[in-house]
C-alpha cells in the first residue's frame, strides 16, 4: 500500500509541475530602445515576430460598457446569414447568458452554422439549460480542456480569448465576458467597467483564424470556404493585425508585443488593465521608458476587484515604477476589467490579454493591434475619462502603507507566476 501512495503522490506532483510550468524559455534580457512605434522597423518587427502581417483597410469601433457592448454583439448575431464563430472564457448563467443562448439558437434553427467554444473553467457557472438550448437548435458547442484523464496535464492552460465573428465579415474582441456582471454602464459595483471592439475589414479573417486555432484542437474539424473566409473588402483606413498566443505555441508572443512596444515608446504610454502584475523584465522596461522621458500612466482596479490576492500582488510590484515617475491610478466606482495599451498616440493593443504571467505564459490569448492616430485619440479620451474616476497612488503613500499590508502584498507577489 505504501508503494501505491508513493506512485500516486509522484503522479500528482508531476501533474502539478506540468501545469504550472510551460517548459519554454522566457525572454529574460532587456529589449533595447532602437526606434519608435511610428517607424518602419517597428512595423516590420511586429509583423514578423508576432506572425500575422498588418492588414490595411479596417474599421474598428469601441463599445464602452455592457449597455453598448451586448446590444451590438446580439445585433450582429441576429443578422448572421451563414456562420457564427464564438469563443470566450467567461460565460455564466443569467439574463445576459440567456439572451446570447437564445439568439444563437434562433440563428442555428434558421440554418446558420453556429460554433461555440467555451472554456471549461470559465463557463463553470453556465447551467445546462442554456447549453442544451443551443445544442438542440443545431449549434456545435465545445468545452476547452474539460476535466478528462487525457487533459490532466493541461488543466492550467485555459482559453482566455474573446472572439466573435459573424459571416466572416464582422468581428468583436476585447475584455467583456458573457455575464450579468458586465451589464450596465459602470455606474456602481454591480456594473463592471469594460470596453469591447467591433471590427470590419481584412483583419477579421485573422480573427477567424484565431478562433479556428482552438476549434480544431477541440473539435478536430477544419472550418473553411467562403462561409468562413469570404473575399475581404476595405471598410476603413486603419492598419491592424490580430495575433494569438498559447502555452504550447508562441507563448511569449503577447509578452514580446508588450515589451517591444513599451521599449519603442518615445512620447507616451497609457495602460488600463484589470490584472496588472508585471514580471521583473516588464517592470524594468516600463521604468526605463519613464526614465527616458516617456509619460507613463496606468489605471488598475481599486478595492472593488474580484480577486483581492491579485490586487495585493500588483501593489507589491509598484515600487520601482513609482520611483521612476510612473503614474498609477486605482479605479474607484467598480471593477475595471479593461485590457488596453496605447503608445505614442498611434499604437493601440486591445483584446483578452492581462498584464500578468498567466496571460503571458499559461493562457491562450488573442489581441488586436491597431495603428491609427484617430483611433488612438479616441482611446486616450476614454482613458482620461476613466482616470477622472480613479485615485492616484503616490510613491510616498505606497512607501508608508501599513506593515501588515506590505507583508501580505509581498506574500501575494510570490504567487505572481500563477496570477
Amino acid at each position: 500500500m505504501t508503494y501505491v501512495w508513493i506512485i500516486l503522490g509522484t503522479i500528482f506532483a508531476t501533474l502539478i509541475v506540468h501545469n504550472v510550468m510551460t517548459g519554454e524559455k522566457k525572454i529574460s534580457h532587456h529589449i533595447t530602445h532602437l526606434y519608435g512605434v511610428k517607424d518602419p522597423p517597428f512595423l516590420r518587427s511586429m509583423g514578423s515576430l508576432l506572425g500575422p502581417p498588418l492588414t490595411v483597410g479596417n474599421d474598428v469601433r469601441e463599445l464602452v460598457n455592457g449597455e453598448r457592448i451586448f446590444p451590438a454583439m446580439l445585433e450582429a448575431i441576429r443578422g448572421a446569414q451563414r456562420t457564427i464563430t464564438f469563443e470566450t472564457f467567461i460565460y455564466w448563467s443569467g439574463d445576459v447568458g440567456r439572451r446570447f443562448a437564445e439568439t444563437m439558437a434562433e440563428r442555428a434553427r434558421a440554418g446558420v452554422k453556429v460554433h461555440v467554444l467555451l472554456d471549461w473553467v470559465g463557463a463553470n457557472k453556465l447551467d445546462d439549460d442554456a447549453l442544451n438550448l443551443m445544442i438542440e437548435a443545431g449549434a456545435e458547442v465545445e468545452k476547452y480542456h474539460p476535466l478528462r484523464w487525457y487533459n490532466l496535464g493541461r488543466l492550467n492552460n485555459r482559453t482566455h480569448r474573446k472572439l466573435l465573428v459573424v459571416d466572416g465579415v464582422i468581428g468583436f474582441t476585447g475584455g467583456v465576458g458573457i455575464a450579468d456582471k458586465w451589464d450596465g454602464d459602470a455606474r456602481n459595483p454591480d456594473e463592471w467597467r469594460d470596453t469591447h471592439y467591433r471590427v470590419e475589414g481584412p483583419v477579421v479573417a485573422q480573427m477567424q483564424a484565431a478562433f479556428l486555432d482552438n476549434w480544431m484542437k477541440s473539435r478536430g474539424v477544419v472550418l473553411h470556404g467562403d462561409d468562413y473566409f469570404p473575399p475581404t473588402t476595405k471598410r476603413g483606413d486603419s492598419p491592424a493585425q490580430m495575433f494569438k498566443s498559447s502555452s504550447t505555441e508562441g507563448s511569449e508572443s503577447v509578452r514580446l508585443m508588450y515589451l517591444l512596444t513599451i521599449a519603442s515608446a518615445q512620447k507616451s504610454i497609457f495602460i488600463a488593465n484589470s490584472y496588472f502584475v508585471p514580471d521583473d523584465l516588464s517592470v524594468e522596461t516600463i521604468a526605463a521608458a519613464a526614465k527616458r522621458g516617456v509619460r507613463v500612466e496606468i489605471i488598475v482596479p481599486g478595492t472593488k476587484i474580484d480577486t483581492e490576492v491579485t490586487r495585493k500582488a500588483s501593489r507589491s510590484r509598484w515600487g520601482k515604477l513609482l520611483e521612476a515617475g510612473v503614474a498609477i491610478h486605482e479605479f474607484q466606482p467598480t471593477m475595471l476589467h479593461c485590457k488596453t495599451v496605447i503608445v505614442d498616440e498611434l499604437f493601440v493593443s486591445v483584446g483578452s490579454t492581462n498584464f500578468d504571467s498567466r496571460s503571458f505564459r499559461l493562457n491562450d490569448e488573442a489581441n488586436l493591434n491597431i495603428y491609427d492616430h484617430e483611433f488612438a485619440a479616441r482611446q486616450i479620451a476614454i482613458f482620461e475619462a476613466d482616470k477622472k474616476r480613479a485615485r492616484r497612488i503616490t510613491l510616498e503613500e505606497w512607501q508608508h502603507r501599513p506593515l501588515r499590508e506590505k507583508i501580505m502584498e509581498h506574500a501575494a507577489g510570490l504567487l505572481r507566476s500563477q496570477l
